[in-house]
């Protein structure tokens, strides 16, 4: 799941499309090529999106509006672009992942969350097509599988529905943000809030990826591990010498934000806390290095370490490319960032240009779906 913390666009004309290899952190194309067919012997590992047909386009059924949706846990965001890219609307409802397919209660949240959304778009006008990234969708292909796990395979005919039958195609959020911060074959997103990955999309459309494959077996340098390896250290040093933690702005700014310095507290908050609530704890070790503390300083390098691996994996499968940062984490504090650099060996800082971009992932999914409508013109 991928925390929204990033800002909607005050600037939302179509734009010329950027050159490749720029990222789109200060202005994004109004026109894409879609997510084409990978080519015969696609390696497994790889992502192409689930596309699902509606009702065609004809010069009877005039094209409406095209709606971007971005979801993720903590929010939805969606636009519509009308035909010129434009964005003529754009809000907010309730967060879900397609994770939440395999419950009853999960699938009703998702159905209220889409029926909200959807009487918010037609409010503006009638729907011709919609393109979502929704958190914790695979789509047939991706990380070796046959694609969406049990329930989950529902969810696009559920979202069609939602929208009276419209062309729709989806994909994972994060393969959504990578066309937000590049072109097709443009360049490498690294991504680290409460998960972290690095990810490519490739010129023909084809998703590549590094880690995010969850806090329990990596997720290095995301907030969740932040968070996680400050509290490891935390009580190994109390094993150690009890009661060290009161000499430590570290664990003083820890155990305040969990409410408690005793074992039991930390064991009560560890083992109920989501995965969202164990990653905002990253705010407190930020806090604790902005006052000085060593240590806290340390995890914050290690964890751009971390998220350098990720980028390094991808230029050492595809050669040098531009990356960009995105992603909470790197709002923490500086040091992360400072370590992701750090971390890049000379020749790859000389071949590879780094930087920072704010992504609006749903203008980006309404062009998306602009552009996958068939056109009316003779």
């Amino acid at each position: 799941g991928r925390p929204k913390g990033e800002h909607r666009s005050a600037q939302h004309e179509g734009t010329p499309k950027s050159p490749p290899g720029r990222p789109k952190g200060e202005h994004r194309s109004a026109q894409h090529e879609g997510t084409p067919k990978s080519p015969p012997g696609r390696p497994k590992g790889e992502h192409r999106s689930a596309q699902h047909e509606g009702t065609p386009m004809s010069a009877e059924n005039p094209p409406g509006l095209a709606l971007g949706i971005d979801a993720g846990g903590t929010q939805t965001r969606w636009a519509l672009a009308d035909r010129s890219g434009a964005i003529v609307a754009e809000g907010a409802v309730a967060g879900f992942s397609a994770v939440q397919m395999q419950s009853p209660d999960g699938r009703a949240a998702i159905s209220a969350a889409l029926a909200v959304l959807a009487a918010a778009a037609r409010a503006a006008g009638p729907l011709a097509g919609a393109h979502a990234g929704v958190t914790g969708f695979e789509a047939a292909g991706q990380s070796g599988g046959a694609g969406p796990a049990g329930r989950a395979s529902e969810l696009p005919a559920l979202m069609q529905q939602s929208f009276g039958g419209v062309r729709l195609c989806i994909t994972s959020d994060i393969e959504l943000a990578c066309r937000a911060a590049f072109e097709p074959g443009g360049g490498y997103l690294v991504y680290a809030g409460t998960g972290s990955i690095a990810a490519y999309v490739d010129a023909v459309g084809v998703m590549h990826r590094a880690g995010g494959r969850g806090g329990l077996l990596d997720d290095g340098g995301s907030g969740y591990w932040i968070a996680r390896e400050a509290l490891r250290r935390t009580w190994r040093r109390e094993d150690q010498t009890p009661g060290a933690w009161q000499r430590s702005a570290l664990a003083c700014t820890l155990f305040e934000h969990l409410g408690g310095s005793d074992w039991a507290t930390t064991r009560r908050w560890l083992y109920s806390a989501s995965r969202g609530e164990i990653g905002g704890a990253a705010v407190a070790v930020a806090a604790a290095a902005s006052a000085g503390d060593a240590e806290a300083k340390t995890i914050l390098a290690e964890a751009g370490q971390e998220l350098a691996r990720l980028a390094l994996a991808l230029v050492h499968r595809h050669g040098p490319r531009p990356v960009a940062l995105a992603g909470r984490v790197f709002d923490l504090h500086a040091g992360v960032e400072a370590g992701l650099r750090a971390a890049l060996p000379v020749t790859v800082r000389a071949d590879t240009s780094l930087r920072r971009v704010t992504l609006a992932a749903h203008v980006t999914a309404a062009r998306l779906a602009l552009d996958a409508r068939p056109s009316t013109q003779p």
